[in-house]
């Protein structure tokens, strides 16, 4: 079976074209937001850990080194480096080092289609169920709710690296390594790593300040842009189109570097209507990705105009990021309405193996391979878990 692969150029943070842009100073970063320099002081703070104590910077004042390591649940950047920095911290074991984990980012920030590479959301609850996943045993604190500690130390991007000595002054502020991808061949400067090992050595610290990379910080602020995007997405329309079994098949066989989700519904089944949100939910967080929802109404040819409205209501749009692909592929939407008479050539055509009844679901690989399928109402956290498991939570290199 072929492995879909992906890897896409756009951060997480990048805007389409046409989006708005948000509030922020003059400086372009939200109102509060200080650079901290290599020798300035860390800042203290006060905030509430996933383990149900309120920590401040006092409490890490044991070791002689101390790294703050501003990170989220939802960039790929931050997912991809999480094994490298597991093994650091099992390397460091025995040292009179220390790290503390901070979530500046506020869920209300985000798109849905910035949670693509990630099941959790931004949140305080699941940024305790990320680190839980993850088997962090080290704090992690929540600073979304105000952001105040995010913006005393300048927190970029996620991930970002703060790394102070016993007298915590700054040493070193930048990217925990150089590389996006998992992979740890690809990383060809360790930098945090040279920093902690330099400062624990007694020695200079090779590379004090480097650009961190990842996902931007996600503002407050940027609630505003989030809002204005809805705005404009409602008066988006969708679209529907004739199709046989023939171009059934052809939509089935794939052949795109996309991952299809094939959903057979109709507007007189009230499991497919209960249903259809969450298939909404699941294109519009893959919204970014090289992911596809196709919707195949079995309405009767005379109910296209209400099965239309139905989707129209249900905002079953084409992500603005698919139109370009689906054009070259000759086609102008992602819904259609079956036209033919027999439902046993549109289940040959689509899934040999679907007994009939509707809502049926499939997601096809790229190479048509039906990866996962499902007789009635979808769970969509489990077809969530099976897209990441094929599309990946971090960026991977292009196969050479």
């Amino acid at each position: 079976m072929h492995t879909l692969k992906i890897i896409t150029l756009l951060s997480l943070s990048c805007l389409v074209g046409w989006l708005p842009s948000y509030a922020v100073s003059a400086s372009g970063q939200p109102e509060g937001f200080k650079n901290l320099e290599i020798g300035d002081a860390a800042p203290d703070f006060k905030l509430p850990g996933i383990d149900g104590k309120t920590y401040t910077l006092a409490d890490f004042s044991d070791p002689d080194i101390l790294m703050v390591f501003f990170t989220g649940t939802h960039c790929p950047t931050s997912n991809g480096m999480q094994q490298r920095l597991l093994d650091l911290l099992d390397e460091l074991k025995g040292e009179s080092f220390e790290i503390v984990a901070i979530n500046p980012n506020n869920n209300d920030g985000l798109r849905p289609d910035e949670f693509g590479y990630t099941d959790y959301d931004e949140s305080f609850a699941d940024s305790k169920r990320y680190a839980e996943d993850l088997g962090w045993d080290f704090p992690y604190l929540y600073d979304g709710y105000k952001q105040i500690t995010a913006r005393e130390y300048g927190c970029l991007a996620t991930p970002h690296i703060f790394i102070f000595d016993k007298d915590r002054t700054l040493r070193y502020n930048g990217r925990f390594d150089d590389s996006r991808f998992a992979d740890p061949t690809t990383v060809k400067h360790p930098d945090a790593e040279n920093a902690i090992k330099a400062l624990l050595a007694g020695k200079p610290v090779p590379v004090e300040t480097t650009r961190p990379h990842g996902c931007s910080t996600k503002w407050i602020e940027r609630g505003e842009h989030v809002a204005e995007v809805e705005a404009q997405l409602s008066g988006v329309k969708a679209t529907i189109e004739n199709i046989d079994a023939a171009g059934v098949a052809k939509l089935r066989a794939n052949g795109t570097n996309k991952l299809r989700m094939i959903n057979a519904w109709a507007t007189w089944c009230a499991p497919c209507v209960e249903e259809f949100p969450d298939l909404v939910g699941i294109q519009n967080k893959f919204g970014l990705r090289e992911f596809e929802l196709i919707t195949i109404s079995l309405d009767s040819p005379s109910q296209k105009a209400n099965a239309q409205k139905f989707l129209n209501k249900q905002r079953a749009i084409v992500p603005n990021k698919l139109k370009k692909s689906l054009e070259e592929e000759g086609r102008t939407t992602n819904n259609y309405l079956y036209t033919g008479a027999s439902v046993d050539e549109l289940a040959e055509a689509l899934d040999p193996k679907w007994p009939g009844p509707v809502p049926f679901t499939i997601l096809v690989d790229t190479d048509g391979t039906v990866l996962y399928r499902v007789v009635g109402k979808i769970n969509p956290k489990e077809v969530r878990t099976k897209i990441l498991e094929v599309m990946g939570n971090y960026y991977v290199p292009t196969e050479s």
